[in-house]
């Protein structure tokens, strides 16, 4: 009984952790207008300026990804559970008292590095304290529990001035590490701890050309997740634009229905994924899903405010396969290099943001807003296909081993 409790207080630690991680990660988002104009940026460089900032803080969770896993694996996935937590808490109040796009840039990286913590530590405890079996079960919770977060962010970035909002995501944190009380460490970690082990050797991710593959191929089916979030959807008001919306969207409620769809979606693909004991064939469905979604994005023609928001809800739902997406990085690997690969999975995904604005950015001149979202798209879904092929099925996989 004991031990059940234990297991529900770690899935609800570790699901409340990532509902304050995304709320913080997709609040940038839904304030960039306000929050820029608000220290000055003229209206000619908001997209600019958004683009530079949002690439600061990917990149410090490409940097945070490997500190933190690589700690997650030496030290233990609680200490990194709650450590990422303290961290992008802090630095999130901290942003709500800017006054200068440099500070911004500044707090966005070490809010970036500290939210690169805990989806990994988390998904990576929660996957080995339960049964191979049933696990699914709990990484989609944490999953779609997590994702809610930028809905209440959307409603929260609305509702307030953009430095509550921020104050609010760093309090939330705060309150959340007083629910460490009662959370145990991974028994498999304990294990692997007493033996003699390398353990976080983030190299050994490539050791061999299989595992290198398998370890690059997990990122590239994720990626499509994040062309959908931080392209289409963040500049959705200039897409908008673009496409001869009388009104184009507002950034806030176009991120807001697609994280209610990415939360039903995640419901529905975890589910699934265990129903029919598959995590590829899920993967598969979502991702075709998604591919028909952005075809119809990209369709010539003014929409309508409801029509663009029912597709970003579609949009949202058929990229709801990230709860599928990160039980198979955590079942990938060994119990000493599981967290580095759990950790740095998603926030490469994330991190590949910086790559994917940029070359949106760089076509945008010479094929339009449209052509070049577009064509980014077409290139981002082709590999994630590709990489799906060679990955193996999961489902039902001893996790209890060590990776040479």
């Amino acid at each position: 009984m004991h031990e059940h409790r234990a297991v529900r207080l770690s899935i609800l630690v570790a699901a409340l952790g990532y509902f304050v991680d995304i709320y913080d990660l997709i609040l940038f988002s839904i304030v960039r207008v306000r929050s820029l104009r608000a220290i000055g940026v003229p209206d000619a460089q908001l997209l600019d300026v958004g683009a530079l900032l949002l690439n600061m803080q990917m990149g410090g969770m490409l940097i945070g990804g490997v500190l933190w896993g690589i700690l997650g694996d030496k030290r233990g996935r609680l200490s990194v559970l709650f450590g990422s937590i303290a961290l992008y808490s802090t630095a999130n109040i901290a942003n709500a008292f800017v006054e200068s796009v440099g500070a911004y840039a500044v707090l966005r990286l070490i809010a970036g590095i500290g939210l690169a913590g805990e989806l990994g530590a988390g998904i990576t405890l929660v996957s080995e304290i339960m049964s191979r079996e049933s696990r699914g079960y709990g990484t989609t919770i944490v999953a779609a529990v997590g994702i809610m977060g930028a809905v209440v962010a959307a409603l929260v970035g609305d509702a307030f001035d953009w430095r509550i909002a921020y104050i609010v995501g760093g309090v939330m944190g705060l309150v959340l590490l007083a629910l460490r009380i009662g959370v145990y460490e991974s028994g498999m970690f304990e294990q692997v701890k007493r033996t003699a082990s390398s353990r976080g050797n983030f190299f050994a991710l490539f050791a061999t050309r299989e595992r290198a593959i398998k370890y690059v191929s997990v990122i590239l089916i994720g990626v499509p997740i994040w062309y959908v979030v931080g392209i289409l959807v963040t500049f959705s008001p200039e897409f908008g634009r673009a496409m001869g919306m009388p009104t184009p969207p507002d950034a806030g409620r176009a991120i807001m229905f697609t994280y209610i769809g990415l939360t039903v979606g995640d419901l529905a693909s975890g589910w699934l994924s265990q129903v029919f004991r598959s995590r590829k064939r899920i993967a598969l469905i979502f991702l075709s899903m998604t591919t028909a979604c952005v075809a119809i994005y990209f369709l010539p023609g003014a929409k309508s405010l409801t029509a663009f928001y029912t597709l970003c809800a579609a949009l949202g739902f058929s990229t709801g396969y990230w709860a599928v997406f990160v039980t198979v990085a955590s079942e990938q690997f060994g119990t000493n290099i599981r967290a580095t690969a759990t950790t740095t999975v998603p926030n490469f995904v994330r991190g590949a943001v910086v790559a994917l604005t940029l070359a949106f950015q760089a076509l945008k001149g010479p094929l339009g807003i449209q052509g070049s979202g577009l064509l980014v798209g077409i290139v981002t879904l082709a590999i994630a296909f590709l990489a799906l092929r060679g990955l193996e099925e999961t489902y039902g996989k001893d996790l209890d081993y060590i990776d040479p």
